[in-house]
């Protein structure tokens, strides 16, 4: 990947990193509700005209690079991204690979899936843990390796959702087709191994993050 720029300020944050979390355009699958996961699905026309108009909506910021997926889906979303708005795609990043849901990817709702149903998922299925895991992991690395940048991250709406609860600790809501949202990474000045994670916009919404008891 590129060497991407820093942000270095007096006192307070010395380096603020920025994530555009963006889920790929709608698929065949996504419109006939089926449990997609990591199945290597295209996207459809809506999906395409869906990722161009969130394009737009990223246009007025300047974006360093952007990272992806390796699945069609968002291999191609990131593609219409970049060609938008003259960013490059510098990576396929296999750990932001779509939750593996087992015998019940390809399923609609129905007595199948319903019997395949087990506590926290499906039978088969990556748990939501793992996920946390190795997408935080992934996101923990990129912001690592690229302290200052701000990165257009193509994935899919629930491995975003989980990896947003697992680094913020907000609880995120289901994720839509091309939506953005922006995830934060920023380090103190004063302390320089303390470093803390927020979310800014959800779904294309600002984001209120929720206050404890």
């Amino acid at each position: 990947m590129p060497a991407a720029p820093g942000s270095c300020h007096t006192g307070g944050v010395t380096a603020s990193t920025t994530l555009a979390l963006v889920r790929h355009g709608e698929t065949a699958w996504n419109a006939e509700r089926r449990l997609q996961g990591s199945t290597d699905i295209p996207l459809n026309d809506t999906g395409r005209a869906q990722v161009r108009a969130t394009a737009e909506l990223l246009r007025d910021t300047e974006w360093d690079f952007i990272v992806c997926s390796p699945l069609e889906r968002a291999r191609e979303s990131a593609s219409i991204l970049g060609a938008e708005l003259g960013v490059p795609v510098v990576a396929e990043i296999p750990r932001i690979v779509e939750r593996h849901y087992g015998l019940a990817e390809g399923l609609q709702d129905g007595d199948q899936l319903r019997a395949l149903r087990i506590p926290g998922g499906f039978e088969g299925a990556e748990t939501e843990r793992e996920v946390a895991d190795r997408a935080a992991l992934a996101l923990a690395e990129l912001v690592a390796e690229h302290p200052g940048a701000r990165i257009i991250v193509v994935a899919h709406g629930t491995l975003i959702r989980i990896a947003m609860n697992a680094l913020s600790g907000e609880e995120i809501p289901t994720i839509t087709n091309a939506a953005h949202s922006v995830l934060v990474h920023s380090t103190s000045a004063v302390e320089p191994d303390a470093s803390y994670w927020s979310v800014t916009i959800v779904n294309g919404e600002a984001h209120r993050p929720s206050v404890g008891a």
